[in-house]
C-alpha cells in the first residue's frame, strides 16, 4: 500500500510526537484521502529531513502524530539551474513539474526576445514544485525566482557556475561539475543577438536532440542529460 508524503512547511517542527493543527493538511487528510487513526505517513520539511509517522489520533480540529522512524534522504546528485524562457498556456507547468521530479534544484524563468508571454504566477509554480515533490520522494524542495531578463540572469550568474545553452546540432560535452545552469530558448528560438550575446559570455554549448523539441520538452530533455 502506498504511503503518502506531505511537505511540512516551515511551521511545523517535526517531533518525535507532536499535535498537528494545519488546516490545510487537517482538511486533505479528513476530507479528500479520508485518513483514519492507525495509518502512516511521511512528513518531510524540504531541508532534508524524511520521517515516518503514525497518526494515532484526528479530528477536524488537529492530528497526533507518532514517530515510527528516520528515513533517507533523497536529493539530487547536482545542483542545477534551469533557465527557460517564458512560454505559453500550461507549458509552464510542464516544465516546473517534471524538471522538479527529474532533480532541478533551482527554476529561474527568464525573458527573451522571442518570449511569447511575461507573466508568471509565483504561487502557482510553488505549489507545483511542491507537490512534485511530495509524489517524486525528494527531500528537498526546489527554489523557483520571479521571472529576470536574459543578460541580467547572464551577468548574475556567470561568474558563479558553468552555464550552458542547449542548440540543436551542438556537440556534446562531458559535463562533471557539481553546480551548473542550463539555458533553454523560447518557442521562436534564440535570437541571433542572443546567440552573439552567449558568445561574449562564453557560455558552453550542449547537444540534447538531433531534431527540433517543443521549448517544453528540451527543458525536460536537458534537466535529465546534466542530471545523470
Amino acid at each position: 500500500m502506498r504511503v503518502h508524503r506531505f511537505y511540512s512547511g516551515s511551521g511545523i517542527q517535526l517531533k518525535q510526537n507532536f499535535w498537528l493543527h494545519d488546516s490545510a493538511l487537517l482538511w486533505q487528510w479528513n476530507k479528500v484521502l479520508r485518513f483514519k487513526p492507525g495509518q502512516e505517513l511521511i512528513l518531510f520539511d524540504g531541508k532534508g529531513t524524511d520521517r515516518l509517522y503514525k497518526l494515532t489520533e484526528l479530528s477536524k480540529a488537529e492530528a497526533h502524530l507518532q514517530m515510527v522512524t528516520e528515513l533517507a534522504k533523497q536529493l539530487p546528485r547536482r545542483h542545477v539551474y534551469l533557465f527557460w524562457s517564458l512560454l505559453k498556456k500550461d507549458n509552464n507547468d510542464h516544465v516546473l513539474q517534471k524538471c522538479t521530479e527529474l532533480g532541478v534544484s533551482n527554476f529561474v524563468p527568464i525573458i527573451s526576445e522571442r518570449s511569447v508571454r511575461t507573466g508568471f504566477n509565483m504561487d502557482r509554480a510553488r505549489k507545483i514544485v511542491i507537490e512534485a515533490s511530495e509524489q517524486c520522494g525528494r527531500s528537498n524542495i526546489p527554489q523557483v525566482r520571479e521571472p529576470v531578463h536574459l543578460e541580467k540572469v547572464l551577468d548574475e550568474y556567470r561568474d558563479k557556475m558553468p552555464l550552458y545553452v542547449c542548440e540543436q546540432g551542438s556537440t556534446q560535452p562531458k559535463i562533471s561539475d557539481d553546480k551548473l545552469g542550463v539555458f533553454i530558448g523560447p518557442e521562436g528560438g534564440w535570437s541571433q543577438n542572443e546567440l552573439d550575446v552567449f558568445t561574449d559570455y562564453n557560455l558552453l554549448h550542449v547537444a540534447i536532440s538531433e531534431h527540433t523539441l517543443r521549448a517544453e520538452t528540451a527543458a525536460v530533455v536537458a534537466s535529465s542529460l546534466v542530471l545523470r
